[in-house]
This record gives structure tokens, sequence and C-alpha cells, in this order.
């Protein structure tokens, strides 16, 4: 193992890095690809494939400081309940294109908050994906909540709808922390709407932490986690905070000086991963964490563990379709977005027959070659480039490059299989993005230009 020590490790892979929940990446996604190409791809789609369903709602009912998702406050609740109708209509054009009937094994409702939508826009949601669709008896139906802004007949209506896993974001229970991210959120709060949903019948708990907050420290991550383990969620989410504020203006309200350093970072990292094994938990992939008997950890002992833009997932399926302003679809011959504003996602439905489909990327044979590394690498910690159905001097430049890992006890390297070591877990992204052929062409156009960075800090 080599000699290196933490703080030569973190100058030497330090950065900023993509969290590979895709490749090619979203930051290569240009407006080259539009409605024709999405249309065409969508077409084109077996009629025997699987697929999943993903509903994206960027409203919350207030706005944390931290959060770089595409989200506003929207308080109208019919303004809520028309963005529900849109949903269906965008649904109904993606059938017309595919046929009605397609198997679906998982339902995804993500945002934003979705529990935004009222009651009867999400019935008739429901009730049209199982209307057009064969929604497999086990399927997964899943829908994020903020504790703090659940209706209250919602935990019910979730049960009654058929919806098996909620996933909750907690982030960090320090007061100080929260006032810092403006987001006051009491454990009392987040036990209340476990206790609601597991009574309702939603038996699947994700509970989302974050570290690198303004303010945390190791002993406020610890007691953090030690809380929320008390819950028992099925699965939990460990994220690096990703402090972009020329990408979210609302960042800049938090005080750069209060940010931990990288040093820190993995500290609280470490800290919070002793604390949940300890518990119990059984670390998936980079940032997932699951107790034993969960299908996670199953399919991480098979192999067959998986990622997209909803991050870790059981879901097998190849073709992810996403209906909502900003919503990613994954299809076999590209990547699409949808607009990615409200407003104008409204006008696109109604001014055209087409989908309002913004941008993209195509996938060549190449990308799907080194999407499947990557992925192999971000989920079992590890890949045989021999099993990657192409000539290993392909990867020449690769192995290549990964001879200073070896030396600083990241990785080993035998013949022609790729092992993080323990050490190396939280270094993987850095491994991926040595077969990211993208990565250089897009960090060359944003040298000199932090407007441009498009990647969270890699540590």
């Amino acid at each position: 193992m080599g000699a290196a020590s933490v703080s030569d490790l973190i100058t030497r892979y330090g950065g900023n890095l993509p969290r590979y929940t895709s490749y090619p990446t979203a930051a290569s996604f240009t407006e080259a690809v539009g409605p024709a190409q999405a249309e065409g791809w969508l077409r084109a789609l077996p009629a025997e494939q699987p697929l999943s369903l993903y509903f994206h709602v960027p409203f919350c009912d207030e706005l944390c400081r931290f959060c770089g998702c595409n989200t506003s406050v929207m308080r109208r609740d019919d303004g809520r309940q028309a963005y529900g109708d849109l949903l269906r209509e965008e649904l109904r054009r993606v059938v017309a294109l595919i046929g009605s009937q397609r198997r679906v094994r998982h339902v995804q409702f993500g945002g934003g908050t979705p529990s935004t939508l009222p009651e009867s826009a999400l019935r008739q949601i429901m009730r049209s994906v199982r209307a057009m669709f064969h929604v497999e008896p086990n399927a997964e139906c899943s829908m994020e909540l903020d504790p703090r802004h659940v209706p209250q007949n919602y935990p019910a209506l979730l049960g009654e709808l058929g919806f098996t896993r909620i996933s909750l974001g907690v982030q960090d229970l320090n007061e100080k922390v929260q006032e810092a991210c403006g987001r006051h959120q009491s454990f009392e709060q987040t036990e209340a709407c476990v206790s609601s949903v597991r009574a309702a019948g939603v038996s699947g708990i994700n509970i989302d932490l974050i570290y690198g907050l303004p303010y945390q420290t190791e002993e406020s991550v610890a007691e953090t986690v030690r809380q929320i383990a008390s819950l028992r969620p099925d699965r939990l989410a460990v994220f690096g905070y990703a402090h972009v504020p020329w990408k979210q203006k609302r960042q800049r309200l938090i005080p750069e000086a209060s940010l931990p350093g990288p040093m820190e970072r993995l500290a609280q990292r470490a800290c919070m991963d002793v604390v949940l094994q300890k518990h119990g938990y059984v670390p998936v992939g980079l940032d997932h964490y699951a107790l034993p008997d969960d299908a996670l950890v199953k399919a991480t002992s098979e192999g067959t563990l998986r990622r997209n833009f909803q991050g870790y997932t059981t879901d097998s399926a190849d073709a992810l379709i996403g209906m909502g302003a900003s919503a990613i679809s994954m299809l076999p011959g590209g990547y699409t977005q949808n607009i990615t504003a409200v407003a104008p996602y409204v006008r696109a439905l109604a001014d055209s027959d087409h989908l309002p489909v913004a941008r993209g990327v195509a996938r060549t044979a190449d990308d799907h070659l080194r999407g499947k590394v990557i992925e192999r690498l971000m989920c079992d910690m590890g890949v045989d480039l021999a099993q990657m159905e192409a000539g290993l001097d392909v990867f020449t430049p690769e192995l290549a490059e990964l001879a200073p890992f070896v030396q600083d006890g990241l990785v080993t390297v035998t013949g022609a299989k790729v092992q993080m070591t323990e050490k190396g877990r939280p270094f993987v992204r850095n491994v991926a993005a040595l077969f990211d052929t993208h990565r250089k062409t897009l960090a060359q156009a944003s040298v000199g230009r932090p407007d441009q960075q498009r990647f969270s800090r890699a540590i």
C-alpha cells in the first residue's frame, strides 16, 4: 500500500468530477438533440423491452439554500393541478410513440417535492399509468417526500395507490446547520412521517443525508446518523454537498467560510460510514447503505446493481422515460432532457404535438462500452475489462493511467481486473473518470470560467 497521506491524496485527486449517474453525463447534452431524435429513439424501443417511468415535479413548499435541484415555490393549487394534467398529456404522447401496455417495472416521482401535487392529480396520473401500461405486480412505485410538508391524507393515499417506497430528505438534524441551510426539520417530524407511511402500508423507506454542509463537524454528523439509524430505514444515501453557487443562486446565501474543507469532508464521510456499519447497514456503491436483507444488498452481491439518474437501483430496465419540466430520459439511442423551466415547458406542450425535449446526447457504441465500464466501477467498486466485449487494447491508456492509484493503495490491478480497495472507495469517481473520453473536452472548455464548471467536488 502506498504511503501517501490523506492530505496528499486530496491534493492529488481533488477537483470537480461527475457523479456518473449516466454516461455520457448531462454535461455533454446539447441542443443538437431535440424532439425529433427523442421520438425516433422511443419508436425504436423493442416491444418486449420493459420500461421505467419517472415523473418530475419541480415545486416545493419552501426552498432550501443547499439544494441544487430544479424547483420553485408554487402556492396555487390550480397551478399544481394544471401541471399534473400536463404530465398526463406528455405521458399520452409517449404512449402514442411506443404503443400501449408496455411492461413497467419502476414508477418514480421526484422533484422538487412530488407531494405538492394535489391528491386528485396524483390519482389521475396513476390511473393513466395503469390504463396505458402493464405495471408488473412486483413493480416498485416510489415518491420523494418532505417530512415538513406532508398533506394529512397523503400517506393513506400512497398506500391506496400501491406505492411501495418513499424517500425522505433529512440532510442533517443539527440546529446550527439547519439554520445555515434554511431548512428547519426536527427529528420528531421525520419520525412522524416514517411512522405514518409505514402505517399506510408503504414499507420501503429511504433517507438522504448530506455531509460537507455549513458548520457540520464529525461529531454533529455522527449524532445525526445515530438518530436516523434508530428509525431503521431500509436504505440511506450519504451525499457530499455540492456547492455550485454559479449554478444555483440560492447557494450564495451560504457563507463559504462555514463550509468544511476537503479534509473535514472526508473525515465526516468516514465517520458516517463507521456509525452506519456499527448500526448494521451494509455499504452499497459509493454513497448508499442498506439493511442486510434489502434488495440493494442482494443486487450488490450478485453483480446486478444498476445506477441511473435516481442513484443506485435494482431497476434492470434499459429505458427510463422521464416526464415533466427538466426530466431526463435514458434510452438505448441516447439521453434526452425536457425544457427546464416550467413556463416554457408548458408553452411547448401547448404550441406543438411533439415532446418538450430541449437537449440531449446520442450514445455511440463506444459510449455504451465505456458507460458499462463506469457503471460497474460505480456499482461493484471494480470491473473486469476482459468481460467488456472489446479488445483490451482499447483500454491500454486507462490501464497505464491507473498506475498512480495502484501506488497510492487505492486500486489493485490483476490482469484485466480493476478493483477499488476500501481505502480507495471514496475515490471511485476519479477512477471512473479515467474511462470518460468526454471529460477532457468539457474540462478544457471550463478553464478559467467558474460559471462553466459543470461538476461537483470529487471529495
